[in-house]
């Protein structure tokens, strides 16, 4: 197995910060970690209260979830309003959709079961084509949106007819203390790191934030395209480094931390091999 060689690898995960740094260390490589964001519940007791309600109502037709956060944060606020059977109850009595395996474990938890669960890539694109063969129009749909509202997502599904209902439980913002972030940024520009690996679009957009309030856009942008090796976790990540200039070199075929690593470890141990279509 190729490993990471000892390489400075740089981390922007929050949540998963510890899981990711012990597999760069286990493949040889020595995680230099800065969470770039950070997730913040929101006031939505009342919204939850009434989509607890329409739902026991029968008056939701599917339920939609994007990510384990969201249903965690739904649980979480139901329990909070004594309400927590009501939600299992209703949930099992509709179709369920989830975007990815994190909802579905999170659901699993509380006993409920998934209808539909879109495959990899786990991107929008997915979603909405795991969904062509499900009528839509006239139908409720509930969306329990991720850290920020998926604009694309909800306007595809209201064109297909669907009565939408959205709740957003919690929001990705920027760490309180930005110096982590703003050291992370010198360090890339100053070459002091070998590879960055990013887990969300997220991270992309805050840290070039945080590199423009330090003037170093540009800089950062040279030193991701020349210096350092950079490796994105899925497609959307992808997308989001391809949108400020930066061509990740690596992209694993299964969109998960683990496969992530390993495809940087291949590449670094090969560098002339086309990592973005490694299959690990």
């Amino acid at each position: 197995m190729s490993d990471l060689q000892g390489k400075r690898i740089a981390l922007l995960e929050g949540r998963m910060r510890g899981e990711l740094a012990d597999l760069v260390r286990r493949h040889g490589g020595e995680p230099y970690s800065v969470a770039a964001m950070r997730e913040v519940p929101q006031e939505s007791r009342q919204e939850v209260e009434a989509f607890l309600t329409r739902l026991g109502q029968g008056a939701i037709d599917i339920v939609i979830f994007l990510t384990g956060v969201g249903v965690n944060a739904l649980v979480r606020e139901a329990e909070q309003l004594g309400r927590l059977p009501d939600l299992l109850t209703s949930l099992a009595g509709v179709m369920t959709v989830c975007r990815g395996p994190k909802p579905v474990a999170a659901l699993k938890r509380q006993g409920v079961a998934v209808t539909l669960l879109v495959p990899e890539p786990h991107t929008t694109a997915e979603l909405l084509a795991a969904l062509t063969t499900v009528e839509l129009a006239e139908r409720r749909v509930a969306v329990v949106h991720y850290g920020e509202r998926n604009e694309t997502l909800a306007a595809a599904l209201q064109a297909r007819g669907a009565q939408l209902e959205e709740l957003c439980l919690y929001a990705w913002c920027l760490p309180d203390d930005l110096g982590p972030l703003q050291q992370l940024v010198r360090d890339l520009v100053a070459h002091r790191l070998d590879a960055v690996a990013f887990t969300t679009q997220v991270q992309v957009r805050y840290l070039w934030q945080v590199a423009a309030r330090l003037g170093l856009v540009d800089a950062l942008t040279q030193t991701l395209t020349t210096q350092c090796v950079v490796a994105a976790v899925g497609p959307t990540c992808a997308a989001a480094l391809e949108a400020v200039g930066v061509t990740p070199q690596v992209v694993p075929t299964h969109p998960k931390m683990g496969p992530m690593v390993m495809a940087l470890a291949a590449y670094l141990a090969h560098p002339d091999t086309p990592a973005r279509l490694h299959t690990v």
